[in-house]
């Protein structure tokens, strides 16, 4: 190899070097502000990713799915869910990658959730809340009988 070559190649590979960095560091950073992404910012995100799939479903299908389309979705989700965790406990036979599926399958399902009760006009957060402090106070209770 000549040296001006061998200069290009060297620059080429610290180039790339580089670049590969530069890509991994993003990634970090997404994943981090992803851990610190509370509760109002995933609404709001989930809103704005399912206004980009009514646009998709009015351009494919003339209209925007329904409540209950929307729910039946949810349900074929959660159904998943559950047979994914099968096949991660062994129990049942699955084709693929069965962890980072599970993982999008639960994530999903939380956006479908969030999804559904915005469509419904009950606030997530305050459902949530709700039902957080109504069962500590029952199994509390319990716990003191």
């Amino acid at each position: 190899m000549t040296a001006s070559r061998l200069v290009n190649h060297n620059m080429m590979t610290i180039l790339k070097y580089n670049f590969t960095k530069r890509i991994i560091d993003i990634y970090r950073k997404k994943r981090e502000q992803m851990k610190d992404m509370n509760f109002s910012e995933a609404v709001e995100r989930s809103v704005q990713i399912r206004k980009l799939y009514h646009h998709l479903e009015r351009r494919f299908h003339g209209e925007e799915w329904t409540i209950e389309e929307d729910a039946l979705a949810f349900l074929t989700d959660a159904g998943l869910v559950g047979r994914l965790t099968m096949s991660k406990q062994g129990r049942w036979l699955a084709d693929g990658e069965t962890d980072s599926e599970l993982e999008h399958k639960l994530g999903e399902c939380i956006w479908w959730l969030i999804i559904l009760a915005k469509r419904m006009d009950i606030d997530i957060s305050e459902a949530l809340e709700k039902f957080l402090s109504k069962t500590e106070n029952q199994l509390r209770d319990s716990a003191n009988e």
